[in-house]
């Protein structure tokens, strides 16, 4: 069998996983994204926009792309940041807090499944390798010659 390269690993993982929470948020008419960002956002005390995006590894059209869709779905509510009158809160409505308690089983059944599976001796193993490989990422250390 031919090896297959490391990115083309974790990105055929990553289109997996997509693939599955999408297939599981859509019984109840979502979507990963839509759970990722319920899941982003504090519950009691809202969340400033501002750092939802870098939170969520999102860019600003997309970002807002998704709370359009979570307002639309009134899943969330924006509002003035008493602290700062240049910037918004989201808070989840009642709607919004039971999508993402549904999103929030998704997730942990999930990691309970690969911690099952794994075990915890191969799961720490994995956690450095994905540790060390995104500090070589973020310290410049691949092409860098």
């Amino acid at each position: 069998m031919e090896k297959k390269t490391i990115d083309h690993l974790l990105r055929s993982t990553w289109q997996a996983i997509a693939r599955m929470y999408n297939e599981e948020a859509s019984k109840y008419n979502s979507t990963m994204a839509t759970g990722f960002a319920l899941l982003s956002i504090d519950p009691k005390k809202g969340t400033p926009s501002t750092t939802l995006g870098p939170k969520m590894g999102m860019e600003a059209t997309s970002l807002s792309r998704t709370l359009k869709t979570l307002e639309e779905k009134k899943l969330i509510i924006r509002k003035p940041n008493p602290d700062d009158g240049r910037s918004v809160l989201i808070y989840l409505t009642e709607r919004g807090r039971v999508n993402r308690d549904a999103s929030k089983v998704a997730v942990l059944k999930f990691n309970q499944a690969i911690k099952d599976e794994i075990g915890y001796k191969e799961l720490e193993n994995f956690y450095d390798t994905i540790e060390k490989i995104n500090n070589l990422i973020s310290n410049k250390e691949i092409f860098n010659f």
